[in-house]
């Protein structure tokens, strides 16, 4: 039986996950999605270590396993997570940050199938159904308009991609954290994430220190509105990996879906999107899906 601490963690993980977007966005625009996604790495990672620090105080009984099946896991989930932060940043910008949030959703019912494939993660069938109803709300907000087609198509396929993505790493994480302490997994997420920012941070880094120094160097010059996104991405990245550490991912990403109605209204409030009938439909039953794949 999971820990019901899961559902409190996706829905705080959830709401720093759309300040993170907002604010990498912003960062995005001089940076380019590379650099905005080494933001959310690079100054979320003290964070991180604060938060492990923290926890450790509360949690000195923790028996870390350093293992072969950690680090692979890990590694698989870190490396997922920075292509699916650069695909869903790509995303935003070619089809707005709502749409583009939502494409993102597609990871779950691809991590709900990678979880029973790869890990073997079972859920019910009434949460299957759940997932499947989640699944047609999100082609039907993402479908775009016909003048809007070509180009929104792109940012439709960068969006799935980021899904994708998201789905790997979302099982990943979850048995990264059990393989590492499995008796004490809030410590053990805590943990990953820091290890895995660290890992993260140092690859991005080099590739774009190699590749495009100029980005590293815009990087730099804008630490001080890098620090907000840094934060909230940490926040988000400890509420995710402890929920994940005590529930399967799917569950965990059908109640992560309130991050799309959060997105929605902070699109309308800091970009002035407007959603028409069809996306507030498709949001009513994207709504009842993660009831049915949340709740049973």
């Amino acid at each position: 039986m999971t820990n019901p601490l899961w559902i409190p963690a996706t829905i705080a993980a959830a709401t720093f996950q759309v300040g993170r977007n907002a604010l990498q966005r912003g960062v995005m625009a001089s940076s380019g999605p590379w650099g905005a996604t080494l933001v959310r790495f690079l100054f979320g990672l003290p964070f991180s270590i604060l938060f492990v620090t923290l926890a450790h105080f509360v949690m000195p009984g923790a028996d870390l396993h350093w293992s072969g099946a950690f680090w692979l896991s890990a590694i698989v989930g870190a490396a997922s997570q920075v292509l699916a932060t650069a695909a869903l940043l790509d995303a935003m910008q070619r089809s707005g940050f709502a749409v583009g949030t939502a494409l993102q959703q597609s990871s779950l019912p691809l991590a709900a199938l990678l979880g029973l494939i790869v890990y073997h993660d079972r859920i019910s069938g009434v949460a299957w159904i759940g997932v499947a109803i989640t699944t047609a709300g999100l082609v039907a907000l993402s479908w775009p308009p016909p003048e809007q087609r070509r180009a929104s198509l792109i940012g439709a396929a960068m969006g799935l991609a980021s899904g994708l993505f998201f789905g790997f790493s979302l099982n990943a994480f979850r048995h990264a954290a059990l393989a590492l302490d499995p008796v004490h997994p809030v410590f053990a997420a805590l943990v990953c994430v820091a290890v895995v920012q660290a890992m993260q941070t140092v690859a991005l880094g080099l590739i774009l220190a190699w590749r495009d120094p100029a980005t590293l160097v815009e990087v730099a010059r804008r630490w001080r509105p890098s620090l907000g996104a840094g934060l909230c991405g940490a926040c988000a990245s400890a509420g995710w990996f402890v929920a994940l550490a005590l529930s399967p991912a799917a569950p965990v990403r059908a109640l992560g879906i309130i991050e799309a109605p959060i997105a929605a209204m902070a699109g309308h409030r800091l970009f002035r999107e407007r959603l028409g009938a069809r996306q507030i439909l498709s949001g009513v039953a994207i709504i009842g899906g993660v009831l049915l794949t949340t709740l049973f």
